[in-house]
C-alpha cells in the first residue's frame, strides 16, 4: 500500500470514523483501585509523593470506596498499616488484624464491590523485608507458611481474591493449598507473576511505610534487565494454580505485558504504580503537561499492550473522565500539539 492509491488520512480526517476504527477501548470495568487502610480511627492523611491518595482508618476507607463503586470502579486492592510491627509479621494474619477488619466492613457497607488483597509481609514486618530473615537475607520456605496462613485469613474475613505480591518461589501453590484445604475454592489468586526490583516504588514505601531498614528486594524481585525470566516466573504461577498474572511495574515494561499477553491465556494484569502515578501529578503541578490527556494515554497504553486489568491510584480520575465522555482525541480539538 503505498501513496498516492493509499492515503491513511481519510479514515483519520473524521472524528465518527476515529471512533469506528479505534482498535483499543478502556472502561471503568478494567479498573483496580489501590487503598492504604490504617489502624485507628478518624485518620485521613495524604501520602506526601502521591497527592489524592491516603492512609486512612476504616471508616474513610469504607467512606471513599463507596465513591469509587458508585463511579463505576468494580474493585479495591487493601494494603494495610498495622498498630504495630514485628519481626514475623504477625498482623498481617491475625483474626482481627488491619486488613481483616477492613475487609469485613467494606463487605457488609460496599457488598458488591470486590475487595482483593495484597498478600506480603513487608508492611507489617519492622525490619520492612517480605518474609522471614534468617542469615541477612528472606527465608523462602519458611515465609510460604506464613504467606498462606495470611492469604486464608483474608479469605476468611471475607476476601473475594487474593493477590500475592512477595515474588517468593512456590508461594502461589502454598496459597492455593491453603485455600483449597479450608473451603476456599472458590477464591481467585492474582498473582504478581512479574515483579521488578524498581526505583517506581519509592512513594509506595512511605504510604505502605514498608521501606527495608536494611538491604534490599533484589534477592526476591526481578532484574529490570531480564525478559526471558518473566516467561518462567510467570509459567511456575500458571503451573501452581495462579487465575491472573501480573506485571509490575507498568509503564517502563510494556514490552513484558504484551509478551504475556501473547503467551498465555489468561487475564493479564498490570500495575500502574506509584512512582508513575507520582510523576504525572507533579508534572502536571509545574505545568508541563496536561493531566488528564497524559493519564488517559498511559492508560490506554496498557490496555494497547494486552493488560485485561489495570491497579492504578487515577482510577477514580478515569472513571469521572470516562463519565463525562472523555476521547482520546479530545486534544485535537484544544489546540494541543
Amino acid at each position: 500500500m503505498f501513496y498516492p492509491t493509499f492515503r491513511a488520512r481519510r479514515i483519520r480526517g473524521k472524528e465518527v470514523f476515529r471512533n469506528m476504527v479505534r482498535e483499543t477501548s478502556l472502561s471503568t470495568n478494567d479498573l483496580i483501585y489501590p487503598m492504604f487502610s490504617a489502624f485507628g480511627k478518624g485518620i485521613k492523611k495524604e501520602i506526601s509523593s502521591m497527592p489524592g491518595i491516603y492512609q486512612q482508618s476504616i471508616e474513610n476507607i469504607v467512606a471513599e470506596a463507596q465513591e469509587a463503586y458508585e463511579l463505576g470502579v468494580p474493585a479495591v486492592i487493601l494494603f494495610g498499616i498495622p498498630e504495630t510491627k514485628d519481626a514475623v509479621g504477625s498482623d498481617a494474619y491475625a483474626e482481627h488484624g488491619i486488613i481483616q477488619e477492613t475487609i469485613r466492613a467494606l463487605k457488609k457497607e460496599v457488598p458488591k464491590l470486590a475487595v482483593i488483597t495484597d498478600v506480603c509481609m513487608c508492611e507489617y514486618t519492622d525490619h520492612g523485608h517480605c518474609g522471614i530473615i534468617k542469615d541477612g537475607d528472606v527465608d523462602n520456605d519458611e515465609t510460604l507458611e506464613l504467606l498462606a496462613k495470611e492469604a486464608l485469613s483474608h479469605a476468611q474475613a471475607g476476601a473475594d481474591m487474593v493477590a500475592p505480591s512477595d515474588m517468593m518461589d512456590g508461594r502461589v501453590m502454598a496459597i492455593r493449598e491453603a485455600l483449597d484445604n479450608n473451603g476456599y475454592k472458590h477464591i481467585p489468586v492474582m498473582s504478581y507473576a512479574v515483579k521488578y526490583a524498581s526505583g517506581y516504588y519509592g512513594p509506595f514505601r512511605e504510604a505502605a511505610e514498608s521501606t527495608p531498614q536494611f538491604g534490599d528486594r533484589r534477592s526476591y524481585q526481578m532484574d529490570p534487565a531480564n525478559r526471558l525470566e518473566a516467561f518462567r516466573e510467570a509459567q511456575m504461577d500458571v503451573e501452581e494454580g495462579a487465575d491472573i498474572i501480573m506485571v509490575k511495574p507498568g509503564l517502563p515494561y510494556l514490552d513484558v505485558v504484551r509478551e504475556m499477553r501473547n503467551q498465555f491465556n489468561l487475564p493479564v494484569a498490570v500495575y500502574n504504580v506509584s512512582g508513575e502515578y507520582s510523576m504525572i501529578k507533579a508534572a502536571a503541578q509545574m505545568g508541563w503537561i496536561d493531566e488528564d490527556r497524559v493519564t488517559m494515554e498511559t492508560m490506554m497504553s496498557f490496555k494497547r499492550a494486552g493488560a485485561d486489568l489495570i491497579l492504578t491510584y487515577h482510577a477514580k480520575e478515569v472513571a469521572k473522565l470516562l463519565h463525562k465522555g472523555y476521547e482520546i482525541d479530545r486534544a485535537s480539538r484544544c489546540g494541543c500539539p
